[in-house]
C-alpha cells in the first residue's frame, strides 16, 4: 500500500515543478523577464514564497530548469540519431522527431528570441548551439558536397523559421507546421539523393 502513495506523491510533485515552469514563462512573456519577480510568480500560482523555493530559489534556475526539460528530447534524438546508419530514413525521422521537439519547446524558444541578453548570460545559447551541432553532424554526409551539406543544415533552420518567422501567417498552426517539416524533409531527400548520384 505505501508504494503507491509515495508514486503519486511522486508526480504530484512533478507536476507542481510544471505548473511553475508554465507560469513562470507565462508572466515573462507579458511583462518581460526582468520585471517578473518570485513574488509574482508565487501569487500567480496562488502558493507561498517558501513553497516555490521549495522546488526554485531563483528565476534563473526556472529558466534553466525549462531549458533542460524541454531540449531533452533533442539530446535523446542525438543519442539515437548516432547509433543508426546514414540512411536517409535515419535523418527524415530525425527531422521529423525535431519537428516535434521544437514544437513542444516553442514557448521557451520564443522566450529565448525575446531575451537574449539573459540567454547570454544564463548561457543556455551556448547548450543549445552544441545541440544544433549535434543534429547537423548526424544529417550531413561528410563526403557531401557542400551545397548539400547546406542543404541538410538548412533542413533544421527551415523548422526554426518555421515557428519563428511564420507565426503569424492566417491558418491552422497543425497544417503551417506539416508545410514547415514537408520542405525540411524535401532538403535532407535532396541532399540525400544528390550524395548517392555522386557516389554512384
Amino acid at each position: 500500500m505505501g508504494g503507491t502513495m509515495d508514486g503519486t506523491k511522486q508526480q504530484r510533485r512533478g507536476n507542481t515543478r510544471q505548473r511553475i515552469q508554465d507560469v513562470a514563462l507565462g508572466l515573462f512573456a507579458e511583462q518581460g523577464y526582468e520585471k517578473t519577480s518570485l513574488r509574482e510568480i508565487a501569487e500567480r500560482l496562488d502558493v507561498t514564497k517558501a513553497a516555490l523555493y521549495y522546488h526554485f530559489k531563483t528565476k534563473e534556475e526556472i529558466i534553466v530548469s525549462l531549458f533542460e526539460d524541454l531540449t531533452k528530447p533533442i539530446e535523446d534524438l542525438i543519442e539515437w540519431g548516432r547509433r543508426q546508419p546514414g540512411t536517409l530514413e535515419t535523418k527524415e525521422e530525425i527531422i521529423r522527431r525535431y519537428s516535434e521537439a521544437l514544437a513542444g519547446a516553442e514557448p521557451l524558444f520564443r522566450f529565448m528570441q525575446e531575451n537574449q541578453a539573459t540567454v547570454r548570460e544564463l548561457r543556455i545559447g551556448d547548450t543549445f548551439k552544441d545541440r544544433m551541432r549535434g543534429l547537423r553532424d548526424i544529417l550531413i554526409t561528410p563526403e557531401a558536397e557542400l551545397v548539400d551539406q547546406v542543404r541538410s543544415v538548412s533542413a533544421m533552420f527551415t523548422l526554426h523559421a518555421g515557428m519563428f518567422v511564420m507565426q503569424d501567417i492566417e491558418g491552422d498552426p497543425e497544417k503551417r507546421r506539416e508545410a514547415v517539416l514537408e520542405v525540411a524533409l524535401d532538403m535532407v531527400r535532396q541532399a540525400h539523393e544528390h550524395a548517392c548520384r555522386e557516389e554512384g
